[in-house]
């Protein structure tokens, strides 16, 4: 089971080229999609969800043409956007009855077991009454997971699925993506890299509407060993390193700036040499200025 990308692209109206020739081989399991923001993922997102078109290229799911078989896909696709909308004052259980019923599942028995197992395997079923107002984000993450995988599709798409979840409700949904993921394709598609580096053993870098690198984290982190070194600076000092170096990250200890730039030989001025990690690689690879995303 694998999902084919092959030269996809797409030109707003506004000229802005939010895909230029992206082309993957994701197989089943977890893939990370990494990028800043307007990068292009979501329009990938978009387009793989059958949501919106592509100007050309092919897309392929286990012999479906997905940019042409758009039906023929829906029922086989999952799909948790950014900004998942639901019925505020609907308790989970109607909820997800209702979108079943929405998805082909007619009989009444047949449902009402689908929507308890759903229910269960998410760790909401002892919450199933309360109206989703109710729920905390990583609640109606898990919400939104549970709706998704409503007829057991073999491609899930979930875009940014962690933003502003607590590190205890990330964790939870971390494990239930890694159990999900051991049977089908899902693609994360998001700008945290360490959803990416505790989730996926296969990634993509987009930037700028293209693939920077694709391939296991593991081996981009291999390509910048010897290269990355660090340094504790003064806050002042900071613009004119930045003139001089590659400063490819930098994160606050003890109130200083810790930077990260990116050389192929020593710079000395009190550099050390700092193992890499995706981050640095993420950031080595993108326009994402350096701090833009945080070290997560």
């Amino acid at each position: 089971m694998e999902l084919r990308i092959e030269n996809l692209s797409k030109v707003y109206p506004n000229g802005v080229r939010a895909l230029d020739g992206v082309s993957l081989t994701i197989p089943r399991g977890l893939f990370g999609l990494l990028g800043p923001n307007g990068a292009g993922k979501s329009t990938l997102m978009r387009i793989l969800a059958t949501l919106q078109e592509a100007d050309s290229g092919s897309v392929t799911l286990d012999g479906l043409d997905v940019l042409k078989q758009k039906e023929e896909v829906r029922k086989v696709l999952g799909y948790l956007p950014q900004d998942f909308g639901v019925y505020p004052k609907i308790s989970a259980v109607d909820m997800l009855d209702h979108l079943a019923l929405l998805k082909g599942f007619v009989r009444t028995g047949e449902r009402r077991e689908l929507v308890e197992a759903l229910l269960q395997r998410v760790n909401l079923w002892d919450v199933r009454k309360k109206a989703l107002t109710g729920f905390s984000g990583g609640m109606r993450q898990r919400f939104g997971i549970a709706q998704a995988l409503i007829g057991d599709p073999t491609l899930l798409i979930v875009d940014e699925p962690t933003a502003g979840l607590d590190p205890s409700e990330r964790n939870r949904f971390y494990n239930l993506l890694s159990e999900v993921g051991e049977n089908v394709v899902v693609i994360l598609s998001t700008h945290i890299v360490q959803d990416v580096m505790e989730l996926c053993t296969n990634t993509a870098i987009i930037d700028r509407g293209r693939v920077m690198f694709a391939g296991a984290p593991d081996l981009a982190i291999r390509d910048l060993d010897g290269k990355i070194w660090q340094r504790t600076i003064a806050k002042a000092e900071l613009p004119d390193y930045e003139k001089r170096f590659k400063v490819i990250s930098n994160k606050l200890v003890a109130g200083r700036p810790q930077i990260h730039i990116y050389s192929e030989t020593s710079p000395d001025e009190g550099f050390q040499p700092a193992a890499a990690d995706l981050e640095d690689v993420f950031f080595s690879r993108t326009s994402a200025a350096p701090g833009e995303e945080g070290r997560a």
